[in-house]
């Protein structure tokens, strides 16, 4: 019988918040974390708003060490994975570290070292750009130092695929567990991506909402008539995925199952979706079937929902599809409404709020859902949380090339 897969430690840093109980609070008061850029100077850039971490301060949370050779992308990846095994009061010692593994992607990686290097190397020459460059910029380096850090000595690897990156992550994490190469997996994803090139490289390929710039917090809105594209972001999510007779033997608290992963392509076009959302319909289905679920089991969806105009029909038409007349009686919300797009991040963060919304039967509401769209017509929650059971959930996470991934939580039953 193929091991079942359960997580029991949440880790977070968003722009709502350092943590997940910050990030929850927030999602479910339907606050936004989006604001005028303030880590540079964007007045020239067409997207002058973003996700932004507020008051990080590496210097507080990390080793000295950590907090001068880490890229701020590896930074938010080790803070929030130790709030993830600190959450799951999982040792990792001599008697577990081989069996216990890392997975930690991200779109873009260390871009912001990579920036600051090339103009090092413009302005001052070859000999004086840092040794450090490559282990700073290089995406696998984050699931490196998490392990550095941790100890963890099991499979370890990045996963790069771009929006879908961390879903990925959390996905394959759990079929190393049931493959028996792992009892217990580090996964997630982390993002820092708000500096000049990464947002004049979004903004030039008109993915970036550009209307209100004066009202950032009204920016983002998926699935609304008046969305013009989404808003950048930063972060980093982890979540401890065990082996089900790791955990119960541990006495660890299982927040939930990952009962299905389903991952697919669509084979089309390096940004644009499938205009049938054949992609995502296959990915949603195989997810579901992994699961032993039938469709009307669904108490919610968490969309990947970013802001933008063919996106976001596209997956409501997607999921039409997948769940039928079912699904106009699903509720389906977009947090990027809240936190924005945190790219690499973005998939981890969005299973946290699944598990969080099975725990306290709360469903987060879609920010800014204000003129309805004919081509979106589904129950968005709009900009109010609503209190509901909710026993099984499926997220959405989809990525630049086509990637398409869903993954469904379900409550643990504690049935051995």
């Amino acid at each position: 019988m193929t091991e079942r897969v359960v997580i029991t430690g949440l880790g977070a840093i968003t722009p709502l918040g350092p943590d997940v109980s910050s990030t929850w609070d927030g999602l479910v008061d339907g606050r936004s974390g989006i604001g005028p850029i303030t880590l540079f100077d964007a007045s020239e850039m067409d997207s002058r708003i973003a996700g932004e971490i507020k008051s990080f301060d590496p210097d507080t949370l990390l080793s000295p060490r950590e907090s001068r050779r880490l890229d701020r992308f590896s930074q938010f990846a080790l803070v929030a994975a130790r709030q993830a095994i600190a959450d799951a009061g999982l040792t990792i010692d001599a008697s577990n570290s081989e069996e216990i593994g890392v997975l930690m992607g991200s779109g873009i990686g260390g871009i912001i070292t990579l920036s600051e290097q090339l103009e090092v190397l413009r302005t001052k020459g070859p000999r004086r750009v840092s040794p450090f460059l490559i282990p700073m910029f290089i995406i696998d380096l984050a699931a490196g130092q998490v392990a550095i850090a941790t100890g963890a000595r099991g499979p370890n690897f990045g996963i790069v695929s771009a929006c879908a990156t961390s879903a990925h992550a959390i996905g394959e994490a759990a079929e190393i567990i049931k493959r028996g190469d792992a009892k217990a997996m580090i996964a997630g994803g982390s993002e820092a991506g708000v500096l000049p090139i990464g947002v004049a490289g979004f903004a030039s390929m008109k993915a970036l909402s550009t209307h209100r710039n004066d009202q950032p917090e009204r920016a983002s809105r998926p699935f609304d008539a008046e969305r013009d594209g989404f808003v950048i972001a930063e972060g980093g999510g982890a979540v401890i995925l065990e082996a089900e007779s790791y955990a119960r033997e541990r006495g660890a608290r299982i927040y939930a199952e990952l009962a299905g992963y389903g991952a697919t392509d669509d084979a089309f076009h390096v940004t644009s979706p499938a205009e049938d959302g054949d992609g995502a319909v296959r990915a949603m289905r195989r997810a579901l079937s992994k699961a032993g679920l039938d469709p009307a089991e669904v108490h919610y969806i968490n969309a990947h929902g970013t802001s933008t105009l063919p996106g976001d029909r596209i997956e409501t038409a997607a999921v039409k599809e997948v769940f039928g007349i079912q699904a106009a009686r699903i509720p389906m919300s977009s947090t990027k409404s809240m936190t924005g797009h945190m790219l690499g991040a973005a998939g981890v963060v969005e299973a946290i709020v699944c598990i969080k919304t099975i725990e306290q039967g709360i469903i987060p509401p879609t920010l800014n859902y204000e003129h309805p769209d004919a081509a979106c017509d589904l129950d968005y929650v709009p900009n109010t949380a609503r209190q509901q059971h909710v026993d099984i959930a499926l997220t959405n996470s989809f990525g630049f090339g086509g990637h398409n991934v869903s993954l469904v939580l379900r409550r643990y039953d504690g049935a051995a």
